[in-house]
């Protein structure tokens, strides 16, 4: 087993997230009993317990949302306390780890900035305030732009030719804020939501929301293997990284259109498929 093959083999990887007893998100009728497609605990007791054993199971990552939804088509509240997301926030550090937040409302966030998760999730209603408190902290947004967009479209929206939702243009504002106050931003997908195999609609969603196809692309790249902690070996071509790429039809810093259109990849420094010949050549 070659040194690299070692390396690879440990991926960044979280179990179910953690919401407060009784499971708050989703919005359901209160008659409606669901699974909440996260793990529930509050308290001191409870969510030592849930962390640790999340650990013992071999996560990388604890994740927990910040806040929910209370009751049916109830608005976002904060779903823990301060202290309860400190709490977590220092057992995952204990054990060398770090907690990432789902958080949408300015408290919420706030909440989770203080305790010292590593990135934040959405961060939909985030204010210039939150934006320079995450500067401050170094905590990573990951704004899940495709996500929003995509519901919008399942629900009706016909992007292009319609109207834009308000709520795709206040998320666009948002995102525009967290540029503007120097926060860092990561690329993550939220896929699910829209289709696997189609995660390059994040990038280009980011090029829409603000950002320039080259911060995208980095977005993509180092700056998510660096929030993720494999930024010594993901995220840059560099000796002694792992050679994952692939080549594109076209030039994805001035349109970010042609992302999906790969045409050749490598992994580990290996062609893996796809036609070289689409690539310059150089001697061996």
């Amino acid at each position: 087993m070659t040194d690299s093959t070692v390396r690879r083999r440990h991926v960044a990887a979280a179990l179910a997230a953690l919401l407060p007893t009784p499971g708050l998100h989703g919005g359901y009728a209160p008659e409606v009993d669901v699974p909440q497609g996260a793990e529930e605990a509050s308290g001191p007791e409870e969510l030592t317990r849930v962390v640790r054993d999340q650990i013992r199971k071999g996560v990388d990552w604890i994740k927990i949302y910040a806040d929910s939804r209370w009751g049916a088509n109830g608005t976002a509240r904060p779903a823990f306390t301060q202290a309860e997301l400190a709490l977590v926030v220092e057992i995952t550090e204990s054990s060398g780890r770090h907690v990432v937040a789902h958080a949408s409302t300015p408290e919420g966030m706030r909440r989770a900035i203080l305790a010292g998760v590593k990135t934040i999730e959405a961060g939909d209603d985030g204010t210039v305030e939150i934006w320079q408190l995450m500067r401050a902290r170094g905590v990573v947004l990951v704004p899940t732009v495709a996500a929003g967009d995509a519901v919008s479209q399942s629900g009706g929206w016909k992007k292009g030719t319609a109207p834009e939702p308000a709520r795709i243009t206040a998320k666009r504002a948002s995102v525009r804020a967290a540029l503007a106050a120097g926060v860092t931003i990561a690329n993550g997908s939220d896929a699910g939501v829209f289709a696997h195999g189609t995660k390059a609609r994040e990038i280009a969603t980011l090029v829409d929301y603000g950002m320039t196809p080259t911060q995208a692309l980095v977005a993509a790249t180092s700056v998510a293997a660096r929030a993720l902690d494999m930024g010594d070996r993901l995220g840059t071509v560099a000796p002694g990284m792992l050679a994952d790429l692939v080549a594109v039809e076209g030039d994805p810093t001035r349109d970010i259109g042609v992302v999906p259109r790969v045409r050749y990849v490598v992994k580990d420094g290996r062609p893996v498929a796809g036609v070289p010949s689409v690539i310059p050549a150089r001697a061996p």
